[in-house]
């Protein structure tokens, strides 16, 4: 199947998800994960309607960015949804639209810092493990609803940043661990649902993005109200390392 086909089949993969579970689909982004696939690929998906792409490598982004946008009438909106070390930061800001990855409060002061004196706003994702896997990236949410102690240290860290200028934070990730058991995935995804919710009613702003769902599993996220969804293999295939 081609990029234009696999697009169109997880679009009505979307579709049909929300209707199960009365949702608009409309409310639905679709992130192309192009990491690892090379500039024909990203304009083959660009022809066939995709608009958002995600990548989580910096040095690969900063030269492939510029050569799409080069070869597109179109806006694309980029995503950044892997792992930044800190020494990257001021390369990243000005290259993406949204950062999905945003895992510590020493990370989000230097994004300020950086977009304050770039002039610009910076779209940001708190990404937090709720799942307890400790091979993931984030902010510690395992278990917050039964521990004051992770509750209490997640609520300062999600403060300090909310009082942040330049960073307007959107919402919350997530990555389920990668199982085929839908019992395990299922309540990982309830579980950062609820925080974003608990989140909102604390804090007293909106928080409307939930990024959750990647190939194996985005019909569930979309199912526990994800918002935005980070697809790759089963758009462009694998990938070769």
């Amino acid at each position: 199947m081609s990029i234009a086909d696999n697009l169109k089949q997880i679009n009505d993969n979307i579709a049909s998800a929300c209707a199960r579970s009365n949702q608009n689909p409309d409310n639905i982004t679709l992130v192309a994960v192009s990491k690892k696939k090379p500039v024909a690929d990203i304009l083959e998906a660009v022809k066939a309607g995709q608009q958002h792409f995600g990548e989580n490598r910096v040095e690969e982004s900063e030269a492939k960015i510029p050569q799409v946008n080069k070869q597109v009438e179109q806006s694309l909106k980029w995503h950044m949804i892997g792992h930044i070390q800190s020494r990257k930061a001021k390369t990243v800001a000005p290259i993406f639209d949204i950062i999905h990855s945003l895992d510590s409060v020493k990370l989000a002061q230097k994004l300020s810092r950086i977009t304050q004196d770039n002039g610009q706003t910076l779209d940001v994702l708190l990404e937090c493990n709720v799942s307890g896997e400790e091979a993931k990236h984030g902010f510690n949410g395992y278990n917050w609803q039964n521990n004051n102690r992770v509750k209490d240290e997640l609520w300062e860290q999600v403060a300090s940043i909310l009082a942040l200028p330049n960073l307007r934070v959107c919402g919350l990730m997530t990555m389920a661990p990668f199982v085929d058991d839908e019992n395990i995935i299922r309540p990982v995804f309830a579980e950062l649902f609820a925080l974003r919710e608990e989140l909102q009613d604390s804090f007293k702003v909106d928080m409307p993005e939930l990024s959750m769902g990647m190939t194996n599993d985005y019909v569930i996220a979309i199912e526990e109200g994800a918002t935005i969804l980070r697809v790759g293999r089963a758009i462009f295939g694998e990938r070769q390392y």
